[in-house]
């Protein structure tokens, strides 16, 4: 008996994490509208990035093209809880943490060898439809380059 109880809590409580990862509004795939973004010369740019719920932690697959045009394709698991969690395929950082501000916004930060390489914001809109990330990094000359990419929803 007890461990049907047991059982029944966990299996709930997993059920829950996924429908709350699931809910998010910044799940899905965003394909990046160059139209309305702006970066500064040389940027990154990722073109299409997807989010997808991975048990009870987040996936977010990126693919696009670095400043010179050739292909990159970073992954990185994890849960929006401000701790590091490594990512793979992204030249400029190894580790990266996302935090939850609201339902509709979310802050990162990557680091390469422990040093932090990228800061940023991600905003959804209230329809959903649009989503705004605003990046904060250096440059090869040591100055600080912001970059605005927007993307719609898929």
């Amino acid at each position: 008996m007890k461990r049907r109880v047991i059982l029944l809590t966990l299996v709930t409580l997993f059920a829950g994490a996924i429908v709350v990862v699931a809910q998010s509004p910044h799940m899905g795939i965003w394909k990046l509208n160059e139209a309305k973004s702006k970066f500064a010369p040389g940027a990154t740019k990722n073109n299409t990035v997807s989010y997808e719920a991975a048990g009870d932690s987040t996936k977010v697959t990126v693919d696009g093209v670095d400043g010179a045009g050739t292909a990159i394709h970073s992954e990185w698991t994890g849960k929006f809880d401000g701790k590091l969690y490594a990512v793979s395929g992204d030249p400029t950082s190894d580790m990266r943490s996302y935090r939850r501000i609201n339902n509709h916004t979310l802050t990162f930060t990557g680091k390469k060898e422990n040093k932090v390489t990228v800061t940023g914001r991600i905003t959804v809109t209230a329809n959903g439809r649009t989503r705004t990330v605003t990046t904060t990094s250096t440059d090869a000359n040591g100055k600080k380059v912001t970059n605005r990419a927007v993307y719609d929803k898929q």
